[in-house]
């Protein structure tokens, strides 16, 4: 028998202490700049880690349907619009950091950069698909889009393919924590469609 916290405590408790917790992340890079502890290259770092946590945010808020569903942990859906922002949060941090320190709002090198190499088209691509879900995540949107709502929020998936091709080619040695992303990312896949199958 699944154990389901009151509204009272996911409001009060859990959500705030996730928030903090989702905001680690940002506050040891925040700490590890201001303190020169990043590395030789400070501005490839922090594109890196906050590159990587909007995908690991990415690939967590897709982990909590198929939980809710099988561990029957259905208050988990009370907390998925906030990973959800937390992946388009962290995505603004990653495209700010190679904008701002990597090409200092320089527009015209952005779009060439854009055009010119793959893995940057797709990270963009992968930026936009997620602005209007972010725009789109309040119940007032839910309503107003009604069925839409759903079928919009179904572009996750490309985004999460698109995020996870934008890290395989950002790689250049070690291509062990990608594969494991995308074993991840493919598990969470197959359960989908397996699920659609046989509901």
């Amino acid at each position: 028998m699944s154990v389901r916290p009151s509204d009272k405590t996911i409001s009060f408790v859990i959500k705030p202490v996730l928030f903090v917790i989702c905001l680690i992340p940002l506050l040891l890079l925040t700490i590890g700049a201001l303190n020169e502890t990043l590395g030789a290259n400070p501005v490839e770092t922090m594109t890196r880690e906050t590159g990587e946590w909007t995908l690991r945010f990415l690939l967590i808020t897709l982990l909590v349907t198929p939980l809710r569903r099988i561990l029957g942990w259905f208050w988990l859906i009370k907390l998925r619009r906030m990973l959800g922002l937390f992946v388009f949060f962290y995505a603004v941090m990653h495209l700010l950091t190679y904008i701002w320190f990597d090409q200092f709002f320089n527009v015209n090198e952005i779009i060439k950069d854009v055009i010119k190499r793959p893995f940057i088209t797709v990270g963009f691509t992968a930026f936009i698909l997620l602005i209007p879900l972010a725009v789109t995540s309040t119940n007032k949107m839910m309503k107003r889009l009604k069925k839409n709502w759903g079928r919009l929020h179904r572009l996750i998936y490309i985004i999460a393919v698109l995020g996870l091709l934008h890290f395989i080619w950002l790689v250049k040695a070690d291509y062990l924590v990608p594969v494991i992303y995308g074993l991840i990312l493919f598990l969470l896949l197959f359960y989908r469609s397996y699920y659609q199958r046989n509901s």
